[in-house]
């Protein structure tokens, strides 16, 4: 058996795939629609919408199979997402890649596979629409073509659950996204007893940058702090645009001497972008802090409502040069 290897960019596609906030989660209609109609045009016994996790592949959509996952060791979408067309198989027990593997030597007994490689809009590769049958079989063009249009459905649904909860201007996780990547995080800190901390952030002066200089003056402006944002925090930290120019970064297992480097490092970053872009103003923020109590914040509205309200008192009652930054 061959072990399907990596995509060069397999870190990145990693990434994309858990921000999109898909797996494990419970069947859609959309999905399930496609693998429904897949199943009957094509009279194979299953049908599935798998997406190629860092170790698994999962099925958002199975029809006619009753796991949910598998290794992705053994996956045959696991190879086909290193290609750029469908991968083909049209007898298991006679290609050498898959002939020893146990999903064909054993259940489901796989003879026949094709799958075509689902691609969102950045190019990565996120798994396969694909079909699976018990018995060896032909494919011409016009199934090939057939597949393809399929997958290109499934491509769609892919996206628009991905705009569901990225926002459009930032490409940082909107409000849907944060609150679900933010509700996992808190989940972990109260099983392991880890620290968190919310950062609220509001820009000042946004709608004078907006009324001065033009709303798509103002989109820049948003788009320069999330930048900052992205590259001031870290990979595991929960960043995200609320709406608005309001702005969200939950920290986990972070130290107070960590959260203050880490605000250090955005303040210096946000006056380099400042002094470099020249754009007639300087993008300043005022920020809340809360730090995360499991006895005060069960949700995370909870320590939203309570870092939004830091944030709003800070900015009354501390002066300028201690909170506009």
């Amino acid at each position: 058996m061959l072990v399907p290897g990596e995509p060069a960019n397999e870190d990145d596609r990693v990434k994309v795939l858990q921000d999109l906030h898909i797996l494990d989660t419970a069947p859609e209609e959309r999905f399930d629609r496609l693998t429904r109609l897949a199943k009957r045009l094509f009279d194979v016994p299953i049908a599935l919408v798998s997406l190629v996790d860092k170790h698994r592949q999962w099925f958002k959509s199975c029809v006619g199979l009753s796991v949910t996952e598998t290794s992705r060791e053994v996956s045959f979408c696991g190879h086909a997402i290193l290609k750029n067309e469908m991968l083909l198989v049209a007898d298991a027990r006679k290609d050498e890649r898959f002939l020893d593997n146990p999903l064909v030597t054993g259940k489901p007994y796989i003879r026949f596979y094709a799958g075509y490689p689902l691609t969102v809009p950045d190019g990565h590769k996120m798994g396969t629409l694909c079909l699976i049958d018990f018995k060896p079989r032909h494919f011409d063009a016009e199934d090939y073509a057939l597949l393809r249009d399929l997958a290109g459905m499934a491509e769609q649904e892919l996206v628009a659950v991905q705009m569901a909860s990225i926002d459009e201007l930032t490409w940082l996780s909107n409000r849907r996204g944060f609150m679900t990547l933010a509700q996992h995080a808190l989940a972990a800190c109260q099983r392991h007893a880890r620290s968190a901390t919310l950062l609220f952030f509001d820009l000042n002066d946004f709608k004078k940058i907006n009324d001065l200089y033009g709303h798509a003056e103002g989109d820049n402006a948003l788009k320069t702090f999330a930048d900052v944002l992205r590259i001031a925090f870290r990979e595991c930290d929960v960043v995200g645009r609320l709406g608005g120019d309001e702005f969200v970064a939950l920290l986990t297992g972070s130290s107070q001497v960590e959260t203050l480097a880490v605000m250090a490092r955005l303040k210096e970053l946000l006056e380099d972008s400042n002094a470099t872009l020249h754009r007639g103003y300087a993008i300043r923020f005022s920020v809340g802090q809360i730090e995360y109590h499991r006895e005060l914040h069960t949700t995370v509205e909870d320590l939203l409502a309570h870092a939004d309200r830091a944030m709003y008192e800070h900015k009354q009652s501390l002066s300028a040069s201690r909170h506009h930054y």
